[in-house]
């Protein structure tokens, strides 16, 4: 911030240094001193300053050097009926604009929203991300958000923005008919339907959004956790063999709540065979048959994994099948992939999968 004084009275150069990074409007403090006719005025690249006199918004300076004379306030001179030219100071309230960018600005469903999944029927999403907002028109900025406020920072309309941000999101979550699954592949478009609808909302505060991010759609917690049920049961194939899964996972983890259960099971079963073994009286008889060796639990089943190309998923595809798929180029290291247990899409390089492309050439060199 600079002050220059010429005579004690008058304020003779006009100017704003900004080092605080957030600030985005500053009132140039007069401190019950006039504006010296012929003062200079500097705005700097990245700003804008706004004369309001006696109430009224006047004139819009951009970045330069003026004079302030008659010929380069033609509003202020019609408010001030200056049609032959004046010399007096006159009294007018400067305020600076910072015209820049606002980056990394944080939004976020504070509560989820309740969307129509074509699969899984009635859903509850939650999603955040990030923006930017730079001031596109200053006058309709001073007049509709900061109206007399001396200092005005980013966080006092990061608020309101974000609920704008939120209700035009909720709005075209809930008309896009996309499946939940295949939202993540399609955040890059949903960003920029969000941002054309928004920013002719905030251009009613004299905003604009350069930026829109989506970062992350995400499930309740419980949700999630039947869908990973859901997807062992869709490798394993079918009830049964899910069973059987689960009964393996209990004999190789005995300490699970799971495991105690199945051993107490064998443990019983085992007793009551012995039991039929044994003579009335529970004696042994002559000739008792060997005990069969319980059966080896099942091979895990092998992992499966779905693809996502241009927009939609596919799969799910067992390592053999990709192996050919890589093989003929249908699938690269940068294609996307997800497995059960996986947290999100990955490229294949980023995952087991790499190893299908050792054998793969790279791409020809150019002629």
């Amino acid at each position: 911030m600079v002050f220059d004084f010429l005579k004690g009275e008058f304020i003779d150069v006009i100017s704003f240094l900004d080092d605080t990074r957030d600030t985005m409007v500053w009132r140039f403090e007069r401190r019950g001193q006039a504006i010296k006719y012929g003062a200079k005025l500097t705005v700097r690249e990245g700003q804008a300053a706004v004369f309001v006199h006696e109430g009224q918004l006047a004139d819009v300076f951009g970045p330069g050097l003026y004079m302030l004379e008659t010929n380069n306030m033609p509003v202020m001179t019609t408010l001030q009926h200056w049609d032959h030219g004046f010399s007096s100071p006159f009294k007018s309230e400067v305020y600076f604009i910072n015209t820049t960018r606002f980056n990394d600005q944080k939004w976020g469903t504070k509560n989820p929203i309740m969307t129509r999944d074509p699969e899984f029927g009635p859903v509850r999403i939650r999603a955040f991300g990030t923006y930017s907002m730079r001031v596109s028109d200053p006058a309709v900025f001073l007049r509709e958000i900061v109206g007399t406020d001396g200092e005005f920072t980013a966080d006092e309309v990061s608020y309101q923005i974000r609920n704008i941000i939120v209700q035009e999101f909720s709005r075209t979550i809930a008309s896009s008919g996309i499946p939940v699954l295949d939202m993540a592949a399609n955040t890059a478009d949903m960003g920029k339907i969000i941002t054309t609808a928004i920013n002719p909302l905030v251009a009613e505060y004299g905003l604009t959004l350069p930026e829109f991010y989506i970062e992350n759609i995400s499930l309740p917690e419980e949700v999630e956790k039947v869908l990973d049920k859901r997807t062992s049961v869709g490798i394993a194939g079918d009830l049964n063999k899910y069973m059987q899964f689960n009964a393996a996972e209990g004999i190789a983890n005995p300490a699970s709540g799971a495991g105690a259960m199945i051993g107490a099971g064998m443990a019983a079963g085992m007793g009551a065979a012995m039991a039929q073994a044994a003579g009335p009286w529970g004696a042994p008889p002559a000739t008792i048959p060997a005990a069969a060796a319980p059966p080896p639990p099942p091979p895990a089943a092998a992992a499966v994994w779905h693809l996502a190309e241009n927009g939609a998923t596919k799969g799910p595809f067992d390592e053999a099948t990709l192996s050919a798929m890589a093989a003929t180029g249908q699938i690269t290291r940068a294609s996307m992939v997800w497995t059960a247990g996986q947290d999100g899409w990955k490229t294949a390089s980023d995952t087991p999968l790499s190893r299908l492309f050792d054998s793969v050439p790279p791409p020809p060199p150019a002629p």
